[in-house]
């Protein structure tokens, strides 16, 4: 039987006037690592603080473990709270060695179990090496993992993490963010961060929430946000796509500017009804020998592939996901063939 680690009911905070969190909930099973994923200001930061219990609530509840410990009538002290805290910026202390910036949570233990613990986090993030030296004589990615060790020393039963990659560059962040995955899950830590990149979302997390003007539009796992978003927001917020104008006609077929496209789905309206047609850049396959056409209005050099940006006889646009071996210039006509595997719709007016 799975255990509720984090429960959040309908939460609301505001500043002022101003409603930066509104009916939010979520729950967070045990040794699961969630996310809230979304844009500045979109609220997200601000319910990691309010879980952490900096900010009080205007509305709900939040609940560790079954216990509440917010409610707009009474907040526990985040020092009561047995949740651990990694920082944007790591808040590591430059005068500290690295191991008594693990041992920092671990003031009131034995000496003798405060250094086995300090060792055992060391080595669960690889650096037992360096536990003599100082913040600034390691590297960024090192700092994390100690900021890591030292959040998951006194034993939490909630870590959060606040934009951790976001000090870092693109490499070592895609690197780092697979590195504290398997740190976590080796630990069987249960987790919450927030972030505003997608990328960093899906290497990390089980569970993602898509935020948006202070409201949880969906929250699920990244393969369901990815190929049955619940909105047409969340869809063109994961992952790359357009929504392409359609019409429902009978015998499960959607007519398209792509084309017919033909499926299960489930229509959000009767026959002969408009819709729109998440497609992906992965439903485009160029192929030469096709009859239909499409014209390069923009490309996006990535390496290994091309993502093109192409204009539908329709005048409607869809992009395309080619090996960059396929060199295509703008203005160019290729041909273009629909390969929809997931055909999701949207109503449109």
């Amino acid at each position: 039987m799975t255990q509720t680690v984090l429960e959040l009911a309908g939460i609301s905070q505001a500043y002022g006037s101003h409603l930066v969190v509104d009916n939010l909930s979520l729950r967070l099973e045990k040794g699961r690592i969630g996310c809230l994923l979304g844009a500045s200001g979109c609220g997200k930061t601000t319910v990691l603080r309010t879980i952490a219990g900096f900010e009080s609530l205007l509305a709900g509840e939040i609940r560790l473990n079954g216990r509440t410990v917010s409610r707009p009538d009474n907040t526990l002290p985040p020092a009561k709270r047995g949740i651990g805290m990694v920082f944007q910026d790591y808040a590591l202390f430059p005068h500290l060695s690295i191991f008594d910036n693990v041992a920092f949570g671990l003031r009131k233990r034995d000496e003798g179990e405060k250094i086995i613990r300090v060792h055992e986090m060391l080595e669960l993030v690889g650096l037992k090496k360096e536990q003599h030296k100082y913040p600034h004589e390691i590297s960024g990615g090192q700092q994390q993992r100690v900021a890591l060790a030292r959040a998951l020393a006194p034993r939490p039963d909630l870590l959060l993490l606040d934009e951790p990659f976001s000090n870092l560059d693109v490499t070592l962040r895609e690197r780092l963010s697979l590195e504290v995955r398997d740190i976590l899950k080796a630990y069987g830590a249960t987790a919450l961060f927030v972030t505003h990149n997608q990328h960093e979302a899906f290497a990390v997390a089980d569970e993602i929430g898509v935020m948006s003007g202070g409201k949880m539009l969906q929250w699920a796992g990244a393969h369901e946000l990815y190929h049955r978003p619940a909105d047409p927001f969340v869809a063109s917020f994961v992952g790359e796509g357009v929504l392409l104008p359609g019409v429902v006609r009978a015998g499960g077929r959607v007519e398209t500017g792509l084309g017919v496209l033909q499926g299960d789905f489930s229509a959000p309206c009767v026959d002969e009804c408009a819709v729109s047609v998440l497609v992906r850049p992965e439903d485009v396959v160029h192929d030469d020998d096709y009859p239909v056409k499409a014209e390069v209005v923009r490309r996006n050099f990535r390496g290994a592939s091309i993502l093109y940006t192409l204009r539908l006889i329709s005048g409607d646009l869809v992009q395309a996901l080619v090996p960059s071996h396929c060199n295509h210039a703008i203005g160019e006509k290729i041909g273009i063939r629909s390969d929809v595997r997931h055909i999701v719709l949207f109503p449109r007016p």
